[in-house]
């Protein structure tokens, strides 16, 4: 094995490792911001709001995200009112596409993550907040919302690192992450192992970081259940 080329390359692997990381935080954010009235409308019993959301969820769980990334990518562009709107400038860039695409692939799952923890609030809290007088507003902001963030942190911690693997995508549009960065080394030397590995040992180094991350915080808002 030859790993000269890799470090001559390794400012190509840097450039894709903060590509990835860029996607996967935005991503991350975007799609948590979008899945919690998602999820507030799921765990709804209000039809007209259950329903779309639940749609919502079923489809884009439902369908690999590979798919969903070629049909913004490539299946927008074939409509006349896209290429010739205002939105065009987006959804011709493959950047934008694939965030649109992981964002709202990750606001799936997360948004299913938190309904299932509102659903699971136990009835005694939300009875005796009932009981002080508390509105619905300050019924969800103060009692399910938050108890449901901390059952949900181990799932979520869970799709978040399923979603770095996810950006890995990124690469098959013409993008330079750093699955991308490693098609390009190895397209260079034709060193397909050790391209590839050194790619696997950067994502490897992430979601250690990630999982690290995710225990830390466990271990702050879950320490009452570890008496």
């Amino acid at each position: 094995m030859d790993f000269g080329p890799i470090i001559e390359n390794l400012p190509l692997y840097l450039q894709g490792l903060g590509l990835t990381i860029e996607l996967l935080i935005l991503s991350l954010v975007i799609g948590f911001v979008l899945s919690l009235p998602v999820a507030l409308a799921a765990a709804s019993s209000i039809v007209t709001l259950n329903a779309p959301a639940r749609a919502f969820i079923y489809v884009w769980r439902g369908t690999p995200l590979l798919i969903q990334m070629y049909m913004i990518y490539h299946g927008m562009a074939q409509f006349d009112f896209v290429r010739e709107g205002p939105l065009w400038p987006i959804f011709k860039e493959a950047y934008w596409c694939a965030l649109i695409a992981f964002a709202l692939n990750t606001a799936a799952y997360t948004a299913e993550i938190i309904r299932g923890a509102i659903v699971q609030t136990p009835r005694g809290e939300i009875e005796a907040a009932k009981a002080m007088g508390m509105t619905d507003f300050t019924l969800y902001t103060r009692i399910i919302l938050p108890s449901a963030f901390r059952r949900a942190l181990p799932a979520y911690g869970n799709e978040a690192i399923f979603m770095l693997h996810g950006t890995a995508l990124a690469g098959v549009i013409t993008l330079i992450d750093l699955f991308g960065a490693a098609r390009i080394v190895n397209s260079r030397h034709f060193i397909p192992f050790e391209s590839y590995i050194a790619a696997g040992l950067f994502y490897l180094l992430l979601t250690f970081s990630m999982v690290w991350l995710f225990k830390k915080l466990e271990n702050h808002w879950l320490k009452h259940l570890q008496h």
